[in-house]
């Protein structure tokens, strides 16, 4: 399991340093690995969880419907992502997450992720932290999709996803790949489709990054940065002991 824990690892490695039975404790409590297709749900709104799931590839993002079918993105989730570790202790969670490309995910039952949190307690700080940093991330765009304009909050979405991308070894050099459909883009921006796209035009036109399908190059990361009022401290990647 160590290649399905790996992405997990060079995260939590950024926070704070792993010991070798952390690594293996983490490895032993990813026993099944599924396939979501792009457009399934990965957990559904209000259901009750036996297990948590870990993204090891693709992109999903977690939504809460209104009974007429109306649908907010909340947060976009990436790989070596937890999606729901917060299910562990809330049994039913509020929201769905739904799979925007193929994904692969691995499950961790919960009577397993029970034993890990008593047997490492540094390791289970590591993972109360990776909720903290969930809930620091749903402020920020609680923010952006509140008071930011289109290209404050476009460039917001290219800096975060690009950073932590490059937390856990998918990105470098200001390059990575993000194969979400534009429509996708706007749901998660609260924006139409068509103002995506304009944005994405006059991003491109200032020289800030190049974006043709599903890959993306950031050319000038002050300007995003600028726009967006970026501070990555939210994400909390440096290595501070917990």
């Amino acid at each position: 399991m160590h290649d399905h824990s790996r992405l997990l690892e060079n995260k939590l490695e950024r926070r704070d340093t792993l010991a070798d039975e952390e690594r293996q404790a983490l490895r032993s409590v990813l026993v099944n690995i599924v396939v979501k297709p792009a457009g399934s749900d990965i957990v559904s709104q209000d259901a009750l969880v036996d297990h948590s799931s870990l993204v090891i590839g693709g992109f999903c993002a977690r939504y809460r419907d209104l009974s007429d079918g109306r649908r907010q993105y909340t947060q976009i989730n990436l790989p070596g992502d937890f999606i729901d570790l917060h299910g562990f202790v809330l049994k039913r969670v509020d929201h769905g997450v739904r799979a925007l490309t193929d994904c692969l995910i691995a499950e961790t039952p919960h009577d397993r992720l029970r034993r890990l949190t008593e047997q490492h307690p540094h390791l289970t700080r590591l993972l109360w932290l990776e909720t903290v940093v969930d809930a620091a991330m749903h402020r920020e765009w609680l923010l952006a999709l509140g008071r930011q304009e289109a290209l404050e909050r476009t460039a917001l979405l290219v800096c975060e996803v690009y950073t932590r991308l490059e937390a856990v070894g998918l990105a470098r050099d200001g390059a990575f790949r993000f194969p979400i459909i534009q429509a996708e883009i706007a749901d998660l921006l609260g924006m139409s489709a068509v103002h995506v796209n304009r944005t994405l035009k006059v991003m491109r036109e200032a020289g800030w990054l190049e974006w043709s399908g599903a890959d993306v190059r950031i050319l000038a990361w002050e300007r995003l940065a600028d726009a967006a009022e970026f501070n990555p401290s939210y994400l909390r990647l440096e290595k501070l002991p917990v």
